[in-house]
């Protein structure tokens, strides 16, 4: 089977990884044009010499409401997905370890890379109850993932 030119029963899984890297930095450089957008007349650009320091300027900034908001949950999106990257990365190695088949590594590592996006959204906009839960969901979707490769893995290899 192909799909633009790329064949799906090659095992694409190990791809994902450094997808899943991208996609884990995204919302932090979200987070830096939110701030040099909406910082209050005066205030610094953003410092790249100086990136953890810049976040206690949020404040300094005077970001609308909004905008500081977004800049927050920005930056904690990024920081939950690379406080989740290394369980993903060792359950894709796993899974290829225990040789489990390019359809299911490569649905499972899509199916991470699709929550982690989703989750992300939801969460830099997240402004509600409905919304918040939402986020917990597509968290633990994407949770479930990388542990069933851990477990399909486990399971071949008894």
């Amino acid at each position: 089977m192909s799909f633009i030119g790329l064949n799906l029963t090659n095992n694409l899984s190990l791809y994902a990884v450094p997808v899943a890297w991208v996609a884990a930095m995204a919302p932090h450089f979200y987070a830096i044009s939110v701030y040099n957008a909406e910082r209050a007349p005066g205030t610094a650009e953003w410092d790249n010499r100086d990136p953890r320091g810049n976040i206690g300027k949020v404040k300094e900034a005077k970001l609308s409401p909004n905008a500081q908001g977004k800049f927050i949950r920005a930056e904690a999106a990024q920081e939950n997905a690379f406080q989740n990257l290394p369980l993903f990365a060792a359950a894709v190695l796993a899974g290829n370890f225990a040789r489990l088949s390019p359809s299911v590594l490569n649905t499972t590592s899509a199916l991470y890379l699709f929550f982690r996006v989703a989750y992300t959204i939801v969460y830099i906009n997240n402004t509600s109850p409905f919304l918040a839960n939402f986020r917990s969901v597509t968290f633990l979707a994407g949770v479930a993932t990388w542990m069933s490769l851990f477990i399909r893995a486990g399971n071949k290899l008894l």
